[in-house]
C-alpha cells in the first residue's frame, strides 16, 4: 500500500465506543446511533452514513473550501488498495477514522488525517463468484452503527465488523437460493437497530428482495419480496399480503421460472419523518415483457419505488415509474429525500432520476407524483408522463414485438448508479447523465439478456456523458458540462455539493480528472489529473478545523462496449485520494502505457480463428471487451496474455480453472478442449494483428 501524507496537524482519534486522545485531551466519542445520524448534517465534522445524512442528498454545508479559495486545493494523502477491479464505494468518516470498501468487498480503516492504515478486513469472497455478477465485483460502501461496520459481500453475506479491531462480530447469508446468480454490491443502511441489504442479479433468473436484520446480532427481522413467486407457494414473509392482494394480478404466464427480477441492489433510504424505508425496484428478468409475462400486466414492483414500514417491512405505498419494463429500466438509482417549495408551500418529497430518462418528484407521505419531466432530450420509448394517470405514454414499436427497436436510453440508462446531489442552498439537483442507445431484437436469446442484442453494437452511437444542474420541479437545466468516458456510460462519477458554492465530481476512462465546479453556473474552478478514473461519489469532512474532500478511484465495471479514446495502460490498483487547502502530498504516478504485445508465432487457420471469434464473443467479451479491440486492459486484454503462447497452459486456465481465485473461472461446462484451442487461435491471431499495428506506428486508440 502506498501512503502519501501532508505536513500539518496530526490527529489520532480512536474508533467509536473507545476513549480517544487529541493533543493529550481525553475524549468520549458519542456513539453513532439514530440521534447522531439524524443530526449528522448539522454535525458537519463527519460523514456518518450514505449520502452524508438520512436524506442522502450528498450535500454538506461545509464551506471552508469554497469558490474563492478552491484553487489552493491539493492532495493531503492517498492510499492504494490491493485490488485492481472496479471501485465505486463512498467512504464514511467517523471520529477521525475513514472506513471504505473496495472491489471484492474488502474493507479498510484509515486515519482520516494522515492516511495511516488502522486495519484491513478481507471477507475472502470466492473467485468463482465473480462471473455471477453483470458488472464487476464492485462494492458501493459500508454502514456504521453503534461501533460496528457493516459490509455486504459480493457473494451475498452481510458481515458486522468491530470498528475498533477490524474483526468480524457476526455474519449472515442473505441469499435464499444459491443455485441462482445473486450478488450483493450495495451499501447497507442502518436505522432503529436494523441493518438492511438488497441484492443484484436481475440480468439472470433471480427474484429480488430486501432483508432487515438485527444490527447487534444478525437475526432476521423481516424480508420484503419485490415480485410475487410461484402461485400457491407463499414466502411466509411480510410481503405475502401485498403481493397476493395487489402485485400477483399484474403478472401472467410462468414468470417465476425466470425469476421475475425486481432486484433492489442499492437504493434503500430511511425516512425518519414517517419511519419508512424507500426501496428502488430493479428491472425484469428476462428483459422482454413478452418473454417474461406473456406481454400482460404492469409487473409490480418492477421499476418502482416501494415504501414500507421500517420496523415491520409492511407495505405502505408504491409508485411504478416504468410499468411492465422491457428495457432494463431500473428504479434502483439513488433516492434523495428533501423538502422543496411546491405551489407556495414546503412539501416533503422524494427526488429520483431512474434509468428511463424522466425525473420524478414524489410526495413522501402518499407516494403520489408531483412532477415528472424529461432529463435527457429524447427518451424515445415514451413521449411524456400523463399527468392524469402518471403513467408513461409509450411510443409505437418501443416493445420490439415484431421488429427491432433502438431504445434511447439503452440499458446503461440515462442515469446509473452514480449518486446525484441536491443542494438546499441553490435548490438545484446535480445529476450525472448519459444519452445512449441500444438495439433490441425480437426473439433474440443470449446467455443473459432475452431480447437484448449484444452482438450488433457497431452501429450504436457513442454515448454523450455529462453532468447537469436541474431545477427538480420544472426540469429546467441550469447548466451542463461534458464528461467523457466509455466506462461512465451513465454520466461520469458521483457528485458532492457543498455550502462553499461547489460541486465536486470525477470522470475519466482509464485515468481520470477530479473537478471542483461552481454550483451556480457550471464553471470548472479547479481540476486535477488523477492516475485512475473516478466512478464513485466524493465526500467531505472536517477534523481539527481543516476541511477535507475524499474520493475513491478505480476503473472497472462491465466491458467497454463503446471503446475508449484513451491509450491502454498497465493495470493498476484502486486508491482513495484526499485533498485539503494547501496540501503538500502527491498522488500516485500515472500508470505506464501498456507495452508492446508479444504474439505467439502461429500460423492460425482461418476456419479455426472464425470458430474462436464466435466463442470469444459469446463467452469472453462481456468481461474482456466486445469486440476484442475495445479492450482497455482494465480487465486483462487477452491479446497480451502470456497464456495464449502454450496450449497446455491455456487449457489449465480456461478449462481447469487455474485462476479461479482471481475471478477467472473454468469454462469447461461451456466449451470443450477443441473449442478452447480455437479460442486460443483467435486470440493469437488478434495478438499478431495488434503487433503489426504497433510496428506500423498506428495508435491503439
Amino acid at each position: 500500500m502506498r501512503i502519501r501524507t501532508a505536513r500539518g496537524w496530526w490527529t489520532a482519534i480512536a474508533l467509536a465506543g473507545a476513549a480517544a486522545t487529541l493533543t493529550g485531551a481525553k475524549l468520549s466519542p458519542r456513539p453513532v446511533d439514530d440521534l447522531r445520524i439524524k443530526r449528522g448534517q448539522e454535525d458537519t465534522a463527519d460523514w456518518l452514513t450514505a449520502g452524508g445524512g438520512r436524506d442522502e442528498q450528498h450535500y454538506s454545508p461545509l464551506d471552508d473550501i469554497n469558490d474563492m479559495n478552491v484553487a489552493m486545493l491539493a492532495p493531503a494523502w492517498s492510499a492504494d488498495f490491493d485490488t485492481n477491479r472496479g471501485q465505486e464505494a463512498e467512504p464514511l468518516v467517523v471520529d477521525g477514522v475513514m472506513y471504505v470498501s473496495t472491489a471484492w468487498s474488502k474493507v479498510y480503516a484509515f486515519d482520516a488525517v494522515t492516511g495511516a492504515k488502522k486495519w484491513q478486513y478481507d471477507p475472502q469472497v470466492p473467485g468463482e463468484w465473480g462471473p455471477k455478477g453483470c458488472c464487476d465485483v464492485v462494492n458501493r460502501g459500508v454502514a456504521f452503527y453503534k461501533g460496528l461496520v457493516f459490509v455486504g459481500t459480493f457473494d451475498g453475506r452481510l458481515i458486522a465488523i468491530d470498528a475498533n479491531t477490524g474483526k468480524p462480530r457476526w455474519s449472515v447469508d442473505t441469499i435464499v437460493d444459491r443455485t441462482r446468480n445473486y450478488t450483493s454490491t450495495g451499501q447497507p443502511r442502518v436505522f432503529r437497530d436494523r441493518v438492511v441489504i438488497g441484492n443484484g442479479g436481475a440480468e439472470y433468473p433471480t427474484r429480488g428482495y430486501v432483508t432487515a436484520y438485527d444490527a447487534a446480532t444478525g437475526k432476521k427481522a423481516w424480508r420484503f419480496w419485490l415480485v410475487p413467486g410461484e402461485p400457491g407457494k407463499p414466502d411466509g414473509e411480510v410481503s405475502d399480503e401485498i403481493l397476493d392482494r395487489l402485485a400477483r394480478k399484474t403478472w401472467s404466464g410462468e414468470w417465476w421460472k425466470g425469476g421475475g427480477g425486481g432486484n433492489a441492489w442499492d437504493a434503500l433510504v430511511y425516512d425518519p419523518s414517517y419511519n419508512r424505508l424507500y426501496i428502488g425496484g430493479g428491472n425484469g428478468a428476462p428483459h422482454s415483457h413478452y418473454k417474461r409475462s406473456a406481454g400482460k400486466g404492469d409487473n409490480l414492483f418492477l421499476g418502482s419505488i416501494v415504501a414500507v414500514d421500517a420496523d415491520t417491512g409492511k407495505y405502505a405505498w408504491h409508485y411504478q415509474e416504468t410499468p411492465n419494463d422491457s428495457w432494463d429500466y431500473t428504479s434502483v438509482q439513488p433516492i434523495v429525500v428533501a423538502e422543496i417549495k411546491v405551489d407556495g408551500r414546503m412539501r416533503k418529497v422524494i427526488l429520483h432520476a431512474p434509468k428511463n430518462g424522466f425525473f420524478y418528484v414524489i410526495d413522501r407521505e402518499t407516494g403520489k407524483p408531483i412532477a415528472a419531466n424529461k432529463f435527457v432530450p429524447e427518451p424515445n420509448w415514451a413521449s411524456h408522463i400523463d399527468k392524469a394517470t402518471w403513467r408513461p405514454v409509450e411510443k409505437p414499436g418501443a416493445r420490439y414485438i415484431d421488429k427491432p427497436f433502438i431504445s434511447r436510453p439503452g440499458p446503461p440508462g440515462a442515469h446509473g448508479f452514480q449518486p446525484m446531489a441536491y443542494s438546499p442552498k441553490t435548490g438545484l439537483v446535480y445529476l450525472p447523465t448519459s444519452t445512449n442507445s441500444w438495439l433490441y431484437r425480437p426473439n433474440v436469446q443470449s446467455d443473459t439478456h432475452a431480447g437484448l442484442d449484444l452482438k450488433n453494437l457497431g452501429g450504436m452511437p457513442v454515448p454523450e456523458n455529462y453532468l447537469q444542474a436541474l431545477d427538480p420541479l420544472t426540469g429546467k437545466q441550469a447548466w451542463r458540462i461534458d464528461v467523457k468516458g466509455y466506462r461512465t456510460e451513465a454520466g461520469g462519477g458521483g457528485v458532492l455539493a457543498t455550502g462553499g458554492n461547489l460541486v465536486f465530481a470525477g470522470r475519466g476512462e482509464i485515468t481520470g480528472d477530479f473537478l471542483a465546479i461552481d454550483a451556480r453556473n457550471g464553471k470548472i474552478l479547479w481540476q486535477m489529473k488523477t492516475p485512475n478514473m473516478i466512478m464513485a461519489a466524493p465526500i467531505t469532512y472536517r477534523i481539527g478545523g481543516v476541511q477535507y474532500v475524499a474520493v475513491v478511484a478505480g476503473a472497472g465495471g462491465p466491458s467497454p462496449l463503446w471503446g475508449s479514446s484513451e491509450r491502454p495502460r498497465e493495470r493498476q490498483n484502486g486508491s482513495v485520494y484526499v485533498f485539503k487547502l494547501g496540501g503538500t502530498a502527491k498522488l500516485p504516478p500515472m500508470p505506464p502505457f501498456a507495452g508492446p504485445v508479444a504474439p505467439p508465432p502461429g500460423p492460425f487457420a482461418a476456419a479455426e480463428v472464425a470458430v474462436g471469434k464466435e466463442i470469444y464473443d459469446r463467452t469472453c467479451g462481456r468481461c474482456h471487451g466486445r469486440p476484442i479491440e475495445r479492450s482497455s486492459n482494465v480487465l486483462p486484454d487477452l491479446r497480451r496474455s502470456g497464456w495464449i503462447h502454450d496450449a497446455a497452459a491455456f487449457k489449465a486456465v480456461v478449462l481447469d480453472g487455474a485462476l479461479t481465485q482471481l475471478g477467472m473461472i473454468s469454462f469447461a461446462d461451456r466449451i470443450n478442449p477443441a473449442q478452447a484451442e480455437s479460442l486460443r487461435a483467435y486470440l493469437g491471431s488478434e495478438a499478431q494483428k495488434l503487433a503489426e499495428q504497433q510496428k506500423a506506428g498506428k495508435p491503439e486508440r
